[in-house]
């Protein structure tokens, strides 16, 4: 499964390459913009944007609630991994 990451631009690197630093939930990468940068939306909007980070690319644009409620399903999710996880190392009880 594919799966895209949201994270907020903070800093553009390379404006020639088209490079960025993006935060995802506080873990700082350098990333590919091409992807969300064209005539309406300029190299320069992108820094404070959004985006869904896959790949060492952002793919798209998204609004703050959206990545807000996306990094809240992905952390139960992470929850419920280690939940699953947990379980798969419990041994079976055997019945009496």
């Amino acid at each position: 499964m594919c799966l895209g990451v949201p994270g907020q631009i903070v800093e553009i690197t390379d404006s020639e390459n088209l490079l960025g630093i993006v935060s995802v939930c506080g873990v700082r990468r350098e990333i590919n913009l091409i992807c969300v940068v064209d005539e309406a939306h300029p190299l320069a909007s992108c820094l404070g944007a959004w985006v869904l980070v896959h790949v060492g690319f952002a793919m798209s644009r998204i609004d703050e609630a959206e990545a807000a409620k996306t990094l809240q399903l992905l952390a139960e999710l992470g929850e419920m991994q280690q939940e699953l996880e947990a379980f798969a190392g419990t041994p079976l009880e055997e019945a009496p």
